[in-house]
């Protein structure tokens, strides 16, 4: 397995298998209580790998709520350069992680308004206007999600 680039943006069924992007599967089941009875254990790797995708994307999602709530930095649009954004989200999260750690006296630190969890992060100069699919990508995403269903 060739792994043809390192990082990736977690998206949804809209975008294209293209380089960078890694959505679920369409046209199998996604979310995440549509495995919740009994019985209904994924059957194939393109399942298996939807609700992994979807497990991910809800923390992810919980997670950026849970830092609006908390940092105002993140609430709107972002001018700084990606790797500056990339870095404050980082320290946000140490932060709240040191907050959480040391004040367990503090009943409100787990009370933060999660609100919409929404965010644009891309600058005006690397705003993506165009995705083009590939199939080597695609290949990639369908090889990884055999080797996370049979792993």
């Amino acid at each position: 397995m060739v792994l043809i680039t390192e990082y990736y943006y977690m998206c949804d069924t809209g975008y294209p298998k293209a380089e960078g992007f890694l959505g679920p599967y369409r046209g199998q089941r996604y979310h995440l209580q549509e495995w919740c009875s009994a019985g209904n254990a994924p059957t194939n790797s393109k399942e298996y790998f939807n609700m992994k995708h979807s497990s991910a994307r809800n923390v992810i999602e919980h997670t950026f709520g849970v830092l609006k709530g908390r940092w105002v930095i993140l609430h709107g649009k972002s001018y700084y350069p990606l790797q500056v954004q990339c870095h404050t989200i980082l320290a946000c999260c140490l932060l709240h992680n040191v907050i959480n750690r040391e004040m367990t006296y503090c009943d409100d630190v787990h009370n933060v308004d999660e609100g919409d969890s929404t965010y644009a992060t891309t600058t005006a100069t690397e705003d993506i206007h165009y995705i083009e699919t590939k199939n080597e990508w695609s290949q990639w995403h369908d090889e990884l999600a055999k080797s996370m269903f049979t792993d």
